[in-house]
């Protein structure tokens, strides 16, 4: 992996961490590996390295999520599978968690990853619901776009319990109800 790799890898990490304002430069560099003059050789300054992390991250949850929404099965199955997939919850969402981050999001360029992914996963969600109807998979009284607003906010409000009470059981529990709600008659979560 190349220094600019290994400076927007370590970013990522300590996004994730620490957030914007407890990511510092020499924090990147010491992860990364990298001297001061190849950071700024590569990279205009934090806020262009952070955009540049925050994309990263934006990119590999939508290639990660895309193919739990292209793979085979039903409409209810791609969404189960998508909340019910492995991941690290306690550490919570790596892009989500940018929402929370008052300087990810004063900022309208480093924001703007983070709310195209975000309605990106809305509208596949939504999408994925729209199918579900048309096959008959899914209550008619069911709104698509209300649906993948309430996944997503199922997702991000489990993170958020899980973390507020140190363990993973909330989330689960959030995935689980709405999979219940969500599922087809005759069916069983």
């Amino acid at each position: 992996m190349g220094t600019p790799d290994r400076l927007i890898e370590a970013t990522r990490e300590l996004l994730w961490e620490r957030g914007y304002v407890g990511t510092s430069p020499k924090a990147i560099q010491q992860q990364a590996g990298a001297g001061q003059g190849s950071m700024y050789h590569h990279f205009a300054g934090k806020p262009d390295l952070a955009l540049a992390a925050i994309r990263r991250t934006a990119a590999q949850l939508r290639e990660t999520t895309g193919r739990l929404f292209d793979g085979s099965g039903t409409a209810y199955e791609r969404i189960s599978a998508y909340l019910l997939r492995e991941r690290d919850v306690l550490r919570g969402c790596p892009v989500g968690r940018l929402t929370m981050d008052p300087d990810v999001v004063a900022s309208e360029e480093l924001r703007a990853p983070v709310d195209e992914t975000i309605g990106w996963l809305r509208g596949r969600l939504a999408e994925i619901v729209q199918e579900g109807l048309d096959q008959g998979e899914f209550s008619p009284s069911l709104v698509p776009e209300e649906v993948a607003a309430t996944i997503v906010a199922t997702v991000q409000g489990g993170y958020v319990l899980a973390r507020a009470s140190g363990s993973t059981d909330a989330f689960d529990a959030g995935a689980r109800g709405l999979l219940s709600l969500l599922a087809p008659r005759g069916t069983s979560v």
